[in-house]
């Protein structure tokens, strides 16, 4: 079983605007309104490619409501525990140039961080666990180390999506794999990451730290893939992206998915490859018929 937690679930509320001036009212031209959440994200594309996950996390207050039932209206299977403050409220304004409002975390009683442990202890050998996105501030800033150190000796495999120190201090825990993109790979070593030869020695930098797999994401610039007996660099031409949200984390639920069906890792990441890429050029998240179609455009090769 794939499972995937979301610490800090939010609505993701889209507006867009022809332009945007400051200390002005603007007319809304279409709005947009999703539950977000790295690892909701992971769940909600597997589920369009028809894979079984459970989410798992905390939800709370009207903001909850609206997460928990569109996960239950899309299908995806939930354990989210709730608690007492509202979820947040992130706001995506689209103008000339994308701008990002982060709403404030609810507080994570203690109470609430037990049951989640609790739930993590029925995990076994075999599972995949997905630990992605941000740590509310009400819960310890090395929980994924925490939460890692626990599913290793429950010999559960575990895929981390994180940036700063909550990547960094959670490396030694083994990971079996990470995604960071060039800039949190250069932010985890202190360097300017620009190129792909420059994000394969990083990355094998993570690998010398405990990670297993490592997956770099370039944007336009294609994207890498090491581990401890090859390394891959992905190509594809430029497209439009017109999607921010959510590539990142369809890379991991391609790669996931494409791995538990038995492909090899480089097929598995030509897969992830070709998810991110489609969620970016695409309003919504990637679909089969979409990922199926990009796959050719991709070129693999030795790095």
């Amino acid at each position: 079983m794939i499972y995937t937690v979301t610490l800090n679930p939010s609505i993701d509320y889209h507006v867009w605007l022809p332009s945007m001036q400051e200390g002005t009212i603007h007319q809304v031209q279409k709005e947009w309104k999703v539950a977000g959440g790295k690892g909701i994200n992971v769940s909600k594309v597997l589920r369009n490619l028809g894979c079984r996950s459970i989410a798992l996390g905390f939800i709370g207050g009207f903001t909850g409501a609206f997460i928990r039932q569109q996960l239950e209206q899309e299908g995806i299977e939930h354990r989210l525990i709730p608690v007492a403050q509202d979820s947040r409220i992130n706001v995506k304004i689209k103008a000339e140039r994308e701008t990002d409002l982060s709403g404030v975390s609810p507080l994570i009683s203690a109470e609430a961080q037990s049951q989640l442990m609790e739930q993590l202890d029925q995990l076994g050998s075999g599972d995949f666990l997905v630990l992605a996105g941000s740590v509310p501030e009400s819960m310890p800033p090395n929980i994924y180390q925490i939460i890692m150190n626990q599913m290793n000796r429950q010999q559960v495999r575990v895929i981390l999506d994180a940036k700063g120190a909550a990547l960094g201090n959670s490396l030694a825990e083994k990971p079996f794999l990470i995604k960071p993109n060039h800039h949190e790979l250069g932010e985890l070593f202190g360097v300017n990451v620009q190129t792909a030869e420059e994000a394969v020695r990083c990355g094998k930098r993570a690998l010398e730290m405990g990670a297993v797999n490592v997956i770099v994401s370039m944007a336009g610039k294609g994207a890498v893939f090491v581990n401890r007996e090859q390394a891959f660099v992905a190509e594809f031409p430029r497209q439009q992206a017109i999607n921010s949200i959510g590539a990142g984390d369809s890379m991991v639920a391609g790669f996931l998915y494409a791995f538990t069906r038995g492909l090899d890792v480089r097929e598995s990441f030509r897969f992830a490859v070709a998810s991110g890429c489609t969620t970016a050029i695409s309003e919504g998240f990637c679909t089969p018929a979409a990922i199926e179609a990009f796959l050719p455009l991709i070129t693999i090769h030795e790095a």
